[in-house]
């Protein structure tokens, strides 16, 4: 029996991993379960899984999680340190799924255990690349992606030797506004930004998909994860996300993988790698689809993507930096302080003034250093959006 935790429980990544698990409870012995505000399906689920504890990231709220838990027999527990304790407990797979700058520790401590650790924190990557994987190295550990398409680039590298890969194709939907002219993004609202075409996800993972941010996270993750030049790395608009990426071969070979927008495929790869065992997901009939379509993104209507590839000619700690001041702006269009383009002027305002300090190349990355630099990279970022509303 494997001893599985799921930290980021109760978002879309962390339920449809509780639901691959349900469908085979005598495989696996949960050991921990964390969310954020919905303690009542953190309960739910902290009791149906017989999880040995449940941690919610808000302090506040342990009372609450207490009475939720009572008589069940699952232990109740709050806050970063309590999210940390539960990482660090013996668990053989664990599920990397807290939205955010906040899944880096957590998914350290598992690392320094020697777990499998299944990654769908993309921040982790994008903030202390090099630390995470040297993390994984030093202790045993391994990761395995959870993204769509750093799970399609893994799976389609199998048997395959890196030195022979010459781009590796990432593809993205267009998120809400695709089809939407500039003068229409400008004015979009976050309403209109947090509903996707295709994929069923979180409000700001939705945002972020529909401004690129995502696919920039995505840009970054796929350099740090698989040790490849970031001029190897492209990205296509493919709207119908069934073509979830690509790998390209000296010999002019294209491997691509290809399956429905759904996370249940990437999880499931992920929680039974090295084999392949059946999924309960949509078998793909292309005769009825048809058609695929592609096109390059425009760099206009996503500076996201220019800026990704800003951040990893930088290096250094620049990927905390566009991550944090990312995450502030997010939070700047959500509460309508600015607007949904200006979101890429606070990121790329941010870059700017930190990167003249020279703090983010000469810093060890640790860490203390990178959440030094988070911190200072979201007071900046408040910065800026405070003079944008002068």
């Amino acid at each position: 029996m494997r001893k599985v935790s799921i930290f980021g429980a109760t978002g879309s990544i962390g339920q449809n991993t509780i639901d691959l698990i349900a469908r085979d409870m005598a495989s696996y012995a949960v050991v921990a379960l964390s969310g954020g505000q919905n303690i009542q399906q953190l309960a739910k689920d902290a009791i149906r899984l017989r999880a040995d504890v449940a941690v919610t990231a808000d302090e506040a709220r342990l009372e609450e999680l207490r009475a939720a838990l009572a008589g069940s027999g699952v232990e109740a527990a709050a806050g970063a340190e309590a999210i940390a304790e539960a990482a660090a407990r013996p668990a053989d797979w664990v599920m990397s799924a807290i939205v955010g700058a906040a899944g880096l520790r957590p998914g350290l401590v598992a690392l320094e255990q020697g777990a499998t650790l299944a990654l769908a924190n993309k921040e982790s990557l994008v903030t202390a690349g090099a630390l995470i994987m040297g993390t994984a190295e030093r202790c045993g550990g391994q990761i395995l992606p959870v993204d769509s398409e750093h799970s399609a680039v893994f799976q389609g590298l199998v048997g395959e030797d890196m030195s022979a890969v010459e781009r590796i194709i990432i593809t993205a939907s267009g998120g809400a506004f695709r089809d939407w002219s500039l003068d229409d993004m400008a004015k979009a609202t976050p309403e209109q930004a947090s509903s996707h075409p295709n994929w069923n996800m979180g409000q700001r993972i939705t945002i972020d998909s529909a401004s690129m941010f995502n696919k920039a996270l995505e840009v970054i993750e796929t350099k740090e994860f698989f040790r490849c030049p970031h001029e190897m790395i492209e990205v296509l608009v493919h709207p119908e996300s069934m073509v979830h990426a690509l790998v390209g071969f000296n010999d002019g070979a294209l491997m691509a993988h290809v399956g429905p927008p759904d996370m249940r495929h990437a999880i499931g790869y992920a929680l039974h790698y090295p084999e392949r065992q059946k999924l309960p997901v949509e078998r793909l009939d292309l005769s009825k689809i048809g058609s695929l379509h592609f096109r390059d993104p425009d760099l206009e209507r996503y500076p996201a993507l220019r800026l990704a590839h800003e951040v990893l000619a930088m290096g250094g700690l620049a990927g905390a930096t566009f991550n944090a001041a990312k995450e502030i702006a997010l939070d700047g269009f959500i509460d309508h302080r600015i607007g949904f383009l200006q979101m890429a002027e606070v990121v790329e305002e941010v870059l700017e003034r930190l990167s003249a300090s020279q703090c983010l190349k000469n810093a060890e990355m640790t860490l203390d250093t990178v959440t030094e630099t988070d911190h200072l990279a979201r007071k900046t970022a408040l910065e800026v959006i405070a003079e944008l509303n002068r």
